[in-house]
């Protein structure tokens, strides 16, 4: 009889599924068949004696990008209530049913939060299950074609908001920055001055770090792409690899247009004995640490996120480990940046032979909406199962490196009697102030140059005179500002600024001052 304490959690089944428009037998399914598909398959994965299903007392779905803002539409209707419309499709009746707030770090952090109420014996079987089916979508909508996937389940749900407090600023947002993209295209370039690379020269760097991503999505069935490209071939820019947001071409930012679902069941040791589940299935949770990052603007260095950081330092210390010790990686790589923030401040190589992805990346496998960690995470299980003694991190990235929550796991028992093993990391504290007042000029920190409808937009981050932060438009229509930023190397440059008459400020460089 194993030592293992029955309060132990344990992920005990994980399951993706996956469909492509161009797949033999595609059957175009909605976001919940899809997420009940990969339901289905964790349960199948316990290899459980009993009825898993019918075990299972709490269900955390993960928002889909069409319910994860206000402003979303999901144009053939959605589910009232997703983890029990979810849950119904594998005849799961949970006591609790949660719609987690939107973020990438999402899965990761429910794993943490539900293994310790588990570990308090609030729980004894918990399932995280996502999905998105963007690439279905865009599809039937060019095709002229409708669903009805609007779905009345009714009963009790603890939706818990969009969970975007603090993310999105007004400064940013007026002056062109509002997606993702633009805002790691930021990031990147800030990272681009420190480094003091040209365009080019990081462009090259992006591809060498990505191709090894494109070999390993090549290999996994359940990627969007699957072709091996080369670091040159993905740095350069062609009409088919334009440019999305300066330094990005198309291929290397992640690609959401994807069919992709996954699911992840944790038990109590005690739970998983009582269904038959054998512990050559269970894999441990060493440690989950859960980060926030400053509000954009206030952060003081624009390159690097040191929540990510302390998340992972924090999770690796709790699981009494060190990154030396994990067999298996995967940082989350929506951007490069995500990733370049670990591998600067751990100086792991981009071509460490451990290799810095186990499903090929959010550019390759692609980019699952909020559900991404949770096809991670069920690799690296699958992977643990078969290299018992080795160890696994996972980290998992939200918002505009926002949010982020690290896992460390292994086929090793985990001792859930002692210390918490799931951490919130304390926000850091040191911030930059924003300026209040329009600013006579700013300091150039980073840039991006956007496409828009009515031509590029360059939205710029200085420093004022007082240091306080500030955003602007580079004025593109002025020669010498447009020259300025079109050479990439706008970085400490002094620009003049002015109020446009829709309350932007507009940036311009004198080339003689």
């Amino acid at each position: 009889m194993s030592e293992i304490h029955e309060l132990t959690p344990v992920i005990v089944g994980v399951g993706q599924a996956s469909e492509r428009p161009q797949d033999p037998g595609y059957r175009a399914l909605s976001h919940m068949d899809l997420a009940g598909e990969a339901l289905k398959a964790a349960l199948a994965d316990t290899r459980a004696a009993g009825d898993a299903a019918r075990a299972i007392d709490t269900i955390g779905a993960i928002r889909q990008f069409e319910i994860s803002r206000p402003d979303a539409k999901a144009p053939f209707g959605r589910a009232d209530n997703p983890p029990r419309a979810i849950g119904r499709r594998v005849g799961a009746e949970p006591r609790r049913a949660i719609l987690e707030t939107t973020g990438g770090q999402t899965n990761q952090k429910l794993v943490g939060e539900f293994a310790a109420a588990i570990a308090r014996g609030e729980s004894e079987m918990a399932a995280i299950v996502g999905a998105e089916a963007i690439s279905t979508v865009r599809a039937l909508l060019g095709a002229g074609e409708t669903r009805d996937w609007s779905e009345e389940v009714g009963g009790e749900l603890e939706d818990r908001g969009f969970g975007l407090e603090g993310m999105f600023d007004a400064e940013l947002l007026r002056h062109g920055a509002v997606s993702a993209i633009a805002h790691y295209a930021l990031f990147e370039n800030a990272r681009r001055a420190r480094l003091g690379c040209s365009l080019g020269e990081y462009r090259a760097a992006i591809g060498e770090l990505f191709a090894p991503f494109t070999e390993v999505a090549a290999a996994n069935p359940h990627a969007a792409a699957r072709e091996v490209r080369s670091a040159a071939e993905l740095a350069r820019v062609t009409p088919r690899n334009r440019i999305v947001a300066e330094p990005y071409p198309r291929m290397t930012v992640a690609r959401d247009q994807v069919n992709q679902a996954a699911a992840i069941v944790i038990a109590s040791a005690g739970k998983a004995r009582a269904l038959g589940i054998s512990e050559d299935r269970w894999v441990h949770i060493h440690a989950v640490a859960d980060a926030k990052e400053l509000p954009v603007m206030e952060r003081p260095d624009l390159a690097r996120s040191p929540a990510s950081i302390a998340s992972i330092e924090t999770a690796l210390e709790r699981s009494g480990r060190t990154l030396g010790d994990m067999a298996l990686l995967d940082l989350y790589s929506c951007f490069a940046i995500p990733v370049f923030n670990v591998t600067d401040h751990f100086g792991l190589a981009i071509d460490d032979p451990r290799g810095l992805t186990l499903t090929g990346g959010l550019p390759f496998f692609g980019g699952a909406g909020n559900n991404y960690s949770a096809h991670a995470i069920a690799e690296a299980v699958q992977r643990l199962r078969e290299r018992r003694g080795s160890y696994a991190l996972v980290g998992a990235n939200g918002g505009f490196m926002s949010k982020y929550s690290a896992g460390i796991y292994s086929a090793e028992p985990a001792d859930w009697s002692g210390a918490d093993r799931w951490i919130a990391v304390p926000t850091p504290t040191e911030a930059v102030r924003k300026a209040q007042e329009p600013a006579a000029w700013l300091t150039v920190e980073t840039y991006t140059v956007l496409e828009s409808r009515s031509g590029p937009v360059a939205v710029v981050l200085g420093r004022n005179e007082a240091g306080e932060r500030v955003a602007a438009n580079a004025d593109l229509a002025h020669t010498p500002t447009r020259a300025l930023f079109e050479a990439g190397e706008p970085f400490g440059v002094r620009l003049a600024l002015s109020v446009a008459p829709d309350g932007r400020s507009m940036a311009r460089h004198n080339a003689d001052e």
